[in-house]
């Protein structure tokens, strides 16, 4: 009995220890209601509060959306007006764009002008320099050529007085000169014939040696009144068929032309403006300077022949690029000459061979080039020993 009455009193112990709890956690959670009720009386003031604000921020909010409306439109009215001006600024702006493309064209050009003006005013500061030296040039020139003329007129009364001396000189070589030359050549060649067997051979020898010596006197009578003839005479220009005049020459050359088996060919001749008489000159001792000087050994070949050719395409200082020109080129295969002397072969008296094998007297090809120059033309000799020699003549077609 008394462990039962123990065993509950252990239970109401318990019962009351748990009931105990029990209440404590009640007051707690009563405690805790009470706080969560006062937090959330708190939370209802703040609520009504916050209400309060918001009643007042939506009438303020509602305000403001208004003035947002309002500048809204206002902002619609400011875009739209911007929105012009900023196309109004962008046409003006193309236009500025333009203008200045324009002005930066202008200014280009002004430069380029005033650079044009300055290069133009230098050049014509140069040119007044050019012309104040030239009219300096030509106040000279004048003078000199006041001169020049001054002398020229002392050289023509000089001129006149020398043709007249060379007129008497011209008289006195064919007659007072030639006259006792030929009496000298028939008085030793009467004696070599009527005296020859009593004259001894040093004797024979000493009038063969006057009997040459008188022919190339007589030669030389015979080629300076020909040089003077053809300084003195009167020029006059004929249209000419050059092919009768080469005929002319062979015929008067016909024995040495036998004689040296020489075979002369003219081709292509053209019809020229020239002095007649004065060219059979020329002709005659060019054809017979090629004669002489051929070669023993081989058949002498003289080629002439002639083209009319413009002054542009000669390459010579000397003649006019503007004018036609008559070229005649007479070439052979004699002995030649050596290069160098292409322009001494010209000058009077000059000989290139011994005289003794070679005749003449130099003066050929002096008359050659005078004839040449009276003819407003120029001649060139080409050669090379034992390779013959050609003569280029140039002078105006018409």
């Amino acid at each position: 009995m008394a462990k039962i009455k123990n065993s509950e009193e252990d239970e109401l112990t318990i019962a009351l220890a748990e009931l105990a709890f029990q209440k404590e956690e009640k007051e707690k959670l009563v405690a805790e209601l009470i706080i969560v009720r006062e937090e959330l009386a708190f939370q209802k003031e703040e609520q009504g509060k916050r209400a309060e604000e918001l009643g007042i921020a939506n009438i303020e909010l509602v305000f403001e959306d208004d003035e947002k409306g309002k500048r809204a439109a206002e902002l619609i009215i400011a875009n739209k007006e911007l929105v012009f001006q900023n196309e109004e600024k962008e046409k003006r702006a193309a236009e500025l764009g333009i203008a200045n493309k324009e002005l930066i064209f202008q200014n280009d050009e002004k430069e380029k002008r005033a650079a044009e003006l300055s290069i133009a005013n230098k050049e014509l500061a140069f040119q007044n320099e050019e012309k104040e030296k030239r009219a300096a040039e030509l106040i000279i020139a004048n003078s000199e050529l006041a001169f020049q003329n001054e002398e020229k007129e002392k050289r023509a009364a000089e001129l006149i007085i020398a043709n007249k001396e060379l007129l008497a000189f011209t008289y006195v070589s064919s007659h007072d000169l030639q006259e006792p030359l030929r009496k000298i050549q028939t008085f030793v060649s009467i004696i070599l014939e009527n005296e020859n067997d009593n004259l001894s051979d040093n004797g024979k020898y000493n009038f063969q040696r006057m009997q040459l010596a008188a022919g190339r006197m007589q030669q030389l009578i015979d080629d300076l009144l020909a040089f003077s003839r053809i300084t003195t005479t009167e020029l006059k220009f004929e249209k000419t068929d050059i092919n009768t005049i080469i005929e002319e020459v062979k015929a008067e050359l016909k024995d040495t032309i036998l004689e040296k088996h020489a075979t002369i060919e003219a081709i292509e001749l053209c019809p020229a403006n020239i002095i007649a008489f004065q060219f059979r000159q020329l002709m005659y001792n060019l054809i017979s300077n090629a004669l002489k000087f051929s070669n023993p050994d081989i058949p002498l070949h003289i080629l002439i022949k002639s083209r009319i050719v413009k002054g542009s395409k000669l390459n010579n200082k000397k003649l006019s690029p503007d004018k036609e020109y008559c070229h005649i080129t007479i070439k052979d295969n004699g002995i030649g000459f050596e290069p160098h002397f292409s322009e001494r072969i010209f000058e009077v008296f000059q000989k290139l061979h011994n005289k003794e094998v070679y005749g003449g007297t130099g003066i050929g090809l002096a008359i050659v080039k005078k004839i040449v120059e009276n003819h407003n033309g120029i001649i060139i000799a080409t050669g090379e020993l034992q390779k013959g020699a050609t003569f280029d003549i140039y002078f105006p077609a018409n």
